[in-house]
């Protein structure tokens, strides 16, 4: 009786919370819960491709469940539906209601976002997720996105990734002048800086373009992405740390008028789904790589070798005049990037002396 009463005791608040929504104007026009919705979602990812393209397989499936079939989202890889660099804008203007990539993809449009996927030097995985959901990280993504029509959500992280794939050696920063890389974001700057050639490639052409010599070097994600694809059979070298991301974060982004018509609790499903995502992309992320990096361990044809300090110092030195002129160009990075660093200064006193510290002593 008690545990009737307890269930009893949920679905009023439950209701109580929806019709309060609907008062509020959340979901507005959408009060029919029976009302079945079907979407599309594109990605930036080759179909099903581990961690990242299964990734946004499991948040459409999960949705669907947790739904009891009220939201059906069709997952299309990149170059599926719309080219893979080209999902902001086919939600933005409604093509399609759902996208999943990294904000990153957009500068030059969209400048600011990229503080919400990587920062070279930057946030890691956990003290991004800090700054998102509990430092007002989120309430700006979604001012940021506003004008364009879209609602994000974070959607993922793959964690601290490597530094790529090289097909020579890096002694000195003059190894990186004249490089061809396949690396994006404001990483891609500074590789430019450094007297590099940043090249912008998706997934999917990367295995090709190191094998036949287009590009000298590339970054991927980490031994478990970069094993699926290959590139250990098409460079020989391969670097760590992941300096250009420290913990990049993927983002769910959504039309806002396919946002509006989703009653609350279809709402609610979503937000919490994409955030359960996050936690379970990271999971397999830290399981696939130590796997993956063990493969490669033993392969006699990979090195797997650190940047030189030297070079590691030279680039974050570059990092900083790379965001500095972007924010003293953009308002909203600069506006974005005030609360960024601020946040960073306070969240790395207390990483410095717990994850830090205690990951220090393991090697003794």
């Amino acid at each position: 009786m008690k545990r009737r009463e307890f269930v009893g005791g949920l679905a009023a608040a439950a209701g109580l919370a929806a019709c309060a929504s609907e008062k509020d104007g959340n979901g507005a026009g959408a009060s029919n819960s029976t009302e079945v919705f079907e979407w599309s979602c594109v990605t930036s990812w080759p179909p099903r491709f581990p961690g990242l393209g299964m990734g946004v397989e499991n948040l459409a499936e999960r949705i669907e469940r947790a739904s009891a079939g009220r939201l059906k989202i069709k997952v299309y890889g990149g170059g599926e539906l719309v080219p893979a660099f080209e999902v902001f804008d086919a939600v933005s203007r409604g093509a399609v209601e759902m996208g999943h990539d990294a904000s990153y993809y957009h500068k030059g449009k969209v400048d600011a976002a990229q503080f919400f996927t990587a920062i070279p030097f930057g946030m890691n995985k956990t003290e991004l997720e800090a700054w998102l959901y509990y430092g007002g990280g989120l309430a700006l993504w979604r001012e940021l996105y506003e004008p364009f029509n879209l609602m994000p959500f974070p959607c993922g992280n793959t964690g601290v990734q490597m530094g790529g794939w090289f097909n020579k050696e890096i002694r000195t920063i003059d190894d990186l002048r004249g490089l061809k890389m396949r690396i994006p974001g404001l990483g891609g700057e500074v590789l430019r800086r450094a007297g590099g050639t940043p090249v912008t490639l998706p997934g999917s052409e990367i295995f090709t373009s190191l094998q036949t010599g287009a590009i000298d070097a590339t970054e991927w994600v980490g031994p478990y992405n970069d094993v699926s694809f290959g590139l250990h059979k098409a460079a020989r070298n391969y670097y760590y740390p992941g300096w250009q991301e420290p913990g990049p974060g993927l983002e769910c982004i959504i039309n806002r008028e396919a946002w509006a018509t989703l009653p609350p609790d279809l709402q609610a499903i979503v937000e919490i789904t994409c955030q359960s995502i996050t936690t379970d992309m990271a999971a397999e992320y830290t399981n696939g790589n130590a796997n993956a990096l063990q493969q490669l361990q033993e392969d006699p044809n990979v090195t797997i070798r650190t940047f030189p300090d030297t070079v590691l110092r030279h680039l974050k030195a570059i990092a900083k005049e790379v965001v500095a002129d972007m924010m003293a160009n953009d308002p909203a990075a600069k506006k974005i990037g005030d609360a960024y660093y601020e946040y960073l200064a306070k969240v790395e006193v207390n990483s410095r002396i717990s994850e830090d510290a205690y990951l220090s002593t393991r090697t003794w």
